[in-house]
């Protein structure tokens, strides 16, 4: 595996591969990995040529009174857990090389997609987001990009981003990955304490409790389904609902009907961690009872 911490030998390095013929599946991630992301690997593994994986904690999608210089890094173990995936190039930039010295553009999509959900919250997330991941996709041009389904927001904002600017790429969109007694991965689960760890576990509860009642009940009233995640999570004295919304899965339009493809997701904190999970459901097929669950 290749370690490249700068732009020039990237592109110098993949000017190479691509006139080869071969194709560049890439993975952009913060770094700390965990199953989930090397799912994401290992699937672009199979589906491409060669490997490229960033490990970049993005200042510019927190806001000041987030977690930056907490957030989690160990480049040694994120080193050998890529080469264990198969990644061929680990990019690994600093601050600077992204965004130099003068550094003053930045993309942004319009509308209520980021405005909703954790956009309310964290306003300049996702402008930070799309900013870092069209410089990445302008510097790798992969042929794929793998992204997880836990971070459904992220995926449906990149995905009108790359439409809207006619990215030449395939967005791939991963299940979500799971601890054994449900938990979705995160690089942030490790900021809970063994309490909070085991009181966390009542979030993927609620979405199967919801998807039981929408897929054994016939639920289509999206105000009920809401209420019964609130009141099953609000059995738990440390957690602190920040949203619990069931949308439109490709536009995040609230609904107050189920139809269609939703998407029920929600974001707690348990102390000072923030955690998201998500569950979507397709009621899109006439007399179709429902397919999905918070997958494991």
């Amino acid at each position: 595996m290749e370690i490249i911490t700068s732009i020039k030998a990237l592109r110098s390095y993949l000017k190479r591969t691509r006139s080869a013929g071969r194709s560049i599946g890439f993975v952009p991630t913060m770094g700390f990995l965990h199953e989930g992301h090397l799912s994401l690997m290992r699937r672009a593994r199979r589906e491409n040529d060669l490997v490229v994986v960033s490990i970049f904690v993005n200042p510019t999608q927190f806001s000041p009174n987030e977690d930056l210089a907490a957030y989690p890094r160990d480049e040694q173990r994120d080193t050998a857990l890529m080469q264990s995936a198969g990644v061929d190039i680990a990019f690994f930039p600093e601050a600077a090389e992204i965004y130099p010295q003068g550094f003053k553009t930045y993309v942004e999509v319009q509308g209520a997609i980021t405005r909703v959900l954790c956009g309310v919250s964290r306003p300049t997330h996702f402008r930070g987001v799309t900013t870092v991941v069209a410089k990445l996709f302008h510097l790798v041009a992969p042929d794929k990009a793998y992204f997880g389904q836990k971070d459904a927001q992220q995926v449906a904002v990149i995905r009108q981003m790359v439409r809207d600017l006619d990215f030449d790429l395939q967005v791939v969109v991963c299940p979500i990955q799971r601890e054994a007694d449900g938990l979705a991965m995160s690089s942030r689960n490790t900021y809970l304490s063994p309490r909070q760890r085991a009181d966390a576990v009542i979030l993927y509860h609620s979405l199967c409790e919801a998807a039981r009642q929408i897929q054994e009940d016939g639920r289509r009233s999206a105000p009920a389904i809401v209420q019964s995640i609130k009141e099953r999570i609000s059995t738990v004295p440390e957690a602190v609902i920040d949203y619990i919304e069931v949308v439109n899965a490709n536009d995040l339009t609230t609904l107050e009907v189920l139809e269609g493809e939703i998407l029920i997701a929600l974001a707690v904190k348990f102390g000072r961690t923030r955690l998201i999970d998500n569950l979507q459901i397709n009621l899109s097929s006439p007399g179709d009872e429902g397919s999905g669950s918070a997958q494991k």
